[in-house]
């Protein structure tokens, strides 16, 4: 059964003065790196929200199935609902879901994550000391569950702290790096860049 990939990738970046789906990234842009991960893993399909400066990321790159989030302000929330609500019309048996701002990760991580994936299935990625993080499995059976609970900047952390031991953690910090670059310190680290805006276009939606 197929396993979808469920990119986040529809904010503004604000830290950054441009989403961070536009930064660069070993020759490309990040987007497309973070999708080229799900991809890699075997995932299918893989789609991609945005939300802001979306016709910007589509115009500069090329992505597999793209969702645009209008309310993608309102938090990361909406963006999980708005791809949720994408791949329901498709025979997934479960969706990975991961952020875009997180280089480190790898599809090796994908792939322990989302093997012998079932429409039941809860999963999660742990790294350091039991640290809780992406990417996270969800079973097809949990998307309406997950998708009503997802409010704000809080996308499935609720509805899987409620379902206890039902979820599965399993460790990936020997294959990946969870570090969300929320800094400019921590692009740096990570070789990442600002792509420079055509003339007259604004940093923000």
């Amino acid at each position: 059964m197929a396993t979808a990939g469920l990119l986040l990738a529809a904010g503004a970046g604000r830290r950054f003065g441009t989403p961070k789906a536009l930064l660069s990234y070993r020759g490309r842009l990040l987007v497309e790196h973070a999708a080229a991960i799900l991809t890699a893993a075997d995932c299918r399909p893989v789609v991609v929200v945005l939300g802001a400066q979306a016709d910007r990321v589509r115009a500069s790159t090329r992505l597999p199935g793209v969702v645009l989030n209008d309310d993608w302000t309102t938090g990361m929330g909406s963006s999980l609902r708005a791809g949720l609500s994408a791949l329901t019309s498709g025979t997934a048996v479960a969706a990975v879901v991961t952020l875009v701002d997180m280089p480190g990760l790898t599809p090796e991580a994908v792939r322990r994550v989302a093997r012998d994936a079932t429409a039941d299935s809860l999963t999660v990625a742990t790294y350091q000391d039991g640290r809780r993080g992406h990417p996270v499995l969800l079973g097809r059976h949990h998307w309406a569950g997950v998708a009503a609970a997802a409010t704000g900047d809080r996308g499935a952390r609720d509805y899987l702290r409620a379902q206890g031991d039902a979820v599965r953690l399993v460790p990936c910090a020997d294959v990946a790096d969870d570090t969300d670059v929320d800094l400019p310190e921590q692009a740096a680290r990570f070789g990442l860049t600002e792509v420079r805006r055509t003339p007259g276009t604004r940093a923000l939606d």
